[in-house]
Formats: structure tokens, sequence, C-alpha cells
């Protein structure tokens, strides 16, 4: 019988094991292999260069370029999706009758197609549109959207928090609903008002919620790929540029695949360094309401 329950669960999982060698585990060691070689996708011949690719990969302005970018980007989403998500997750939970219309009503952005959202986004702030022409007799000016640095950062990060910002808002409304009720009572018996529960009982409660999204944003941050290639290229001045955006132009518009494969590695090992030191900020903070990792 217990070897009939381990068949079992081998089949179970088989799906999602032959998944991740298919899509993950054979392409990484496909981009290894690739990374020591000058192969350049096209032809049959690939020569052994050794490490002279990730040498070249650190001495590049543009791969500089991307990982600057990639904390830049994290600085200024992070903070803005926790407070947009949370923010829709602390309105959803406080509707009754039409909370599960607006939820899933929150949740469609994410569900829309990148290339979508972005081409929308680039009509939007056109010169000529309706709509930048209204933000321009608001402000007086006109905003240089996508040809200052600043401003197209700011373009492609609004975007990517719109897109996903329903999506966590999920992941925070599904812990708030896990606090028992009891709790707050008790606080307000007690004579704590809305800023103290926050504070006292909602925060520390949401923890795990914070971790999760928090992880999921920073990875995400060195992923970007779709928003910066349809709205800015990755210009102006490298401002935008992104791994995805260095490695799809190295390997399918220069033709340098082992160049890219070195690039997607630097990617992979910047992502997993990120994400790290990103968990273990977070769970010295969750030590302090309890939490063990």
């Amino acid at each position: 019988m217990r070897k009939y329950y381990e068949v079992r669960g081998w089949l179970l999982t088989a799906p999602y094991i032959i998944y991740t060698l298919v899509f993950f585990v054979i392409p990484l060691f496909w981009a290894i292999a690739l990374a020591g070689t000058d192969w350049n996708l096209v032809s049959p011949k690939r020569n052994f260069v050794g490490l002279d690719n990730f040498i070249t990969a650190f001495q590049s302005p543009k791969v500089a370029a991307a990982f600057v970018n990639a904390f830049k980007f994290m600085v200024l989403f992070v903070p803005l999706t926790l407070a947009i998500s949370l923010a829709i997750a602390l309105l959803l939970n406080s509707l009754t009758v039409w909370g599960n219309i607006f939820t899933v009503a929150f949740f469609l952005p994410y569900l829309a197609s990148g290339v979508a959202m972005a081409l929308v986004t680039k009509g939007l702030i056109a010169v000529n549109s309706p709509a930048n022409k209204l933000i321009v007799s608001l402000l007086g000016f006109q905003p240089p959207w996508l040809s200052h640095p600043w401003w197209a950062t700011m373009v492609i990060t609004a975007l990517i928090a719109w897109k996903f910002s329903g999506y966590y808002a999920l992941v925070f409304l599904a812990a708030l609903r896990s606090i028992p009720r009891e709790m707050y009572e008790a606080a307000a018996l007690d004579g704590a008002g809305w800023w103290t529960q926050f504070r006292k009982i909602t925060v520390p409660m949401l923890y795990p919620a914070f971790y999760t999204v928090i992880v999921l944003a920073v990875g995400l941050m060195f992923g970007i790929f779709t928003e910066p290639y349809v709205l800015t290229g990755g210009g102006p001045n490298l401002a935008t540029h992104t791994w995805q955006l260095e490695i799809y132009s190295q390997a399918f518009a220069s033709f340098k695949a082992g160049y890219a494969s070195a690039v997607a590695i630097l990617n992979a090992l910047a992502t997993f360094a990120g994400v790290a030191v990103v968990r273990w900020i977070i769970t010295r903070w969750g030590r302090a309401y309890g939490y063990e990792e």
C-alpha cells in the first residue's frame, strides 16, 4: 500500500517535474554551455572562448546600466506598489455586497497584455492625444514623458505598478480576511482607534503577505522587458535599459547567443543576490513581530 501511494504521488507531481525540466533545468544547463562559446545562433559551429563573454559583459556599459536600473526600478516600484495594493485590499475588505465585483475589476489589468497596455499608454501620452492636452493644460507645461530619463522611468514604473497592484492586492486581501475580528473588537474596547489598530494589529498580522509581495516585486524588477521595449527601447541614454532588453538585443538583434547567455547568467545571479538581501531585511523585520524564518 505504501508503494502504491508513493507511485501515485510521483504520478501526480510528474507534470510539474516535466514542466520544470523542460522550461527551467534544461535551458539553464544549455545557457551555461553556450556562455562559454561564440555561437551566433545560426552557424552549427561553436568555438569555445572560455570566460571572454563574462569579461566583455562586466566591461559593457549596457550591462552596467541594466544592473543599476534594476535597483532603480526596485526603489520606485516596491514602495509604490505596496501602498497601492494595500490600499486596494483595505478598500475591498471594507466592502460587502460589491466586494467581489470590484476585486475582479482590480485584477483585470494583471490579465491584460503587456504589449497592449504599453501601446495604450504610448497613445495616451502622445503629444496630440486628448489626455495629454488635458494634462498640459493642468500642469502648464509639456512633460517630457519618454524623452527624459526620470520621466521615462516613472512612466514605466507607474505602468507596471498599475498592472500588478490588483494582483498583489489579492494577496493582502486574503491575509486581511484571515485576521480574527475579535482582535479588532478587543482593541476597540480598549480605546484603540483605527490608526492604532492598523499599526498594532493589521501590519504585524500581514507580515507573511508583505513578505510574499515584496519578494515577488523585487524579482519582477530584474525581469522587465515588455514595457521598456515598447515605450522607450531602453532609452533615453540607457535610463530604462534592462537585463531582458540586453539579452534580447544581443541574442536576436546582434546574433551573439553565447554572449547573451553569459548576460542571462549574470542576470540570474543578480536576481538571486537582490532577492536574498531583501529577504534578509524582511526576515529581520518579521522577527520584531515574533515571526521566525
